[in-house]
């Protein structure tokens, strides 16, 4: 099996037909998602996700229901969240100041209307 660091287009924003479709995984206090979107079913808030690659990268998660992003994990900026709706994570894989662990994603954006 290919490294993930290889196999980093899976997670691009711009994808043709010869990618990997979007995943739907069970939501779990960690993830582990290996394209860029990732459709999420039941209802457990997400801690930790599992970066899919070494360096930086953004992510699309699409909770099927009211699931939410808590702060526990490497996740900075919980939130409930709304069953259909887009949330975009950036990861930073430095360490920093506010950050001792290296390794977190902040929570970008999200569609909530």
């Amino acid at each position: 099996m290919p490294s993930s660091d290889l196999t980093f287009q899976s997670l691009s924003t711009v994808q043709d037909l010869k990618q990997p479709v979007p995943v739907t995984i069970t939501a779990a206090a960690t993830i582990t998602p290996s394209t860029f979107l990732t459709v999420l079913t039941g209802n457990t808030a997400v801690a930790t996700i599992t970066p899919p690659i070494t360096g930086t990268h953004m992510l699309a998660v699409v909770p099927g229901t009211t699931t939410g992003f808590t702060t526990g994990g490497n996740i900075v900026g919980g939130t409930t969240t709304v069953s259909g709706r887009a949330y975009l994570l950036v990861y930073n894989p430095v360490k920093d100041a506010a950050f001792t662990t290296g390794g977190h994603y902040f929570l970008v954006s999200s569609t909530t209307s």
